[in-house]
């Protein structure tokens, strides 16, 4: 049995226990890298040197300048090409923060093979992330409040700015009747007037509170929004759409309801176009929205429109693709990945949709 003394003189002989070693910074991992690569180099020259029959004179002969300018270039091109294969990295990952879109599917530098700059690929992929997903989020969010203020501001058309242009247009009604011949002609004329902004204000009130797509769903909704385009721009349309879809959530819906509002919007302010074709299919697990015109294309500007479709692209994980060429119009192409337990489709009869429908302006 050991005595107290002999216990604190093996605790003293072990002494305080040591801090675990801090691991290697990728700065100190690469710079031991490249001098280590670099040693060898010049430690390889000079074994040569040493080695060989060559010798160097003081002052130098002109026949040893070729020998040292060989050697010279020898390992100057053994220092560039370690040197150009550990950072080469680093022109890759330039190349993608000049190009970097947060909006759009965002590239990604591949890590592995990368030496000692594994740990900055790592780190920016990582922010990129980051980034995308802070940006969804926020973008949700100003999405989210944009649908309520337009559902308040199209009940408030509907309801108050609606009833009361109704009853100024039953008022009108009352006073024709009972005005004399010579001022019912101008009254007849103000009806007419009254009656105009009604419809307009209901179909305002339509376009910023898509009621097909909650009452009737995403078809029907399609179907009223290219009726409307239609009727408006005076446009033919041909209508390619699926009764069939895959389950979506309503957001989703609620997205490509949107896009499609968006580019028929654009076309009929900008476009010119006397044909448009409107299709939603399902195609190899995946919902697309095609939309093109025989417009006059042109250069795509990138403006609130095209930036608000691409935000609500990204939301549901779409991609959007656009081109345009001159005279040749416009094609707009959503792709929707669908998960594989929601690729069922949606049991709607809708008996007028199956197939192609032009829609005479």
């Amino acid at each position: 049995m050991s005595s107290p003394t002999s216990r604190n003189q093996e605790t003293h002989q072990e002494g305080p226990p040591r801090a675990p070693r801090a691991p290697r910074s990728p700065a100190s991992a690469l710079f031991r890298r490249l001098f280590l690569f670099n040693g060898l180099v010049f430690a390889t020259g000079l074994t040569t040197l040493a080695l060989s029959p060559a010798t160097v004179s003081s002052p130098v002969l002109l026949n040893e300048l070729p020998i040292l300018a060989v050697g010279l270039a020898a390992m100057l091109t053994a220092n560039a090409l370690v040197l150009r294969t550990s950072l080469a990295p680093l022109g890759a990952l330039t190349v993608l923060m000049e190009r970097v879109d947060l909006v759009r599917s965002s590239d990604r530098i591949p890590s592995s093979g990368n030496g000692d700059l594994v740990n900055l690929l790592d780190t920016f992929n990582a922010m990129l992330d980051r980034l995308e997903a802070e940006r969804s989020s926020s973008a949700a969010h100003a999405l989210a409040a944009q649908e309520g203020e337009r559902q308040r501001i199209a009940r408030e058309l509907h309801d108050e700015i609606g009833q009361s242009l109704t009853a100024v247009l039953l008022t009108l009604k009352r006073v024709v009747d009972r005005a004399p011949a010579e001022l019912r002609d101008e009254l007849c004329a103000a009806q007419e007037t009254v009656r105009a902004s009604l419809d307009e204000v209901r179909r305002v009130a339509r376009r910023l509170r898509p009621g097909p797509l909650e009452d009737l769903g995403l078809i029907s909704a399609m179907n009223s929004l290219a009726t409307d385009f239609s009727a408006l721009s005076g446009a033919t349309v041909t209508r390619l759409l699926d009764s069939r879809l895959p389950q979506v959530s309503g957001d989703t819906e609620l997205v490509i309801y949107r896009i499609a509002q968006e580019c028929l919007t654009n076309i009929a302010r900008h476009a010119r176009a006397s044909r448009v074709e409107l299709s939603l299919r399902a195609e190899s697990g995946a919902v697309v929205l095609r939309i093109t015109d025989d417009g006059v294309g042109g250069p795509i500007r990138e403006g609130a429109g095209i930036r608000g479709m691409r935000e609500r692209a990204m939301l549901i994980g779409a991609d959007l693709d656009i081109e345009s060429a001159p005279t040749r119009g416009t094609r707009v192409r959503l792709t929707v990945p669908i998960p594989e337990p929601a690729r069922q489709p949606i049991r709607q009869p809708i008996p007028d949709t199956a197939g192609p429908v032009a829609d005479d302006p």
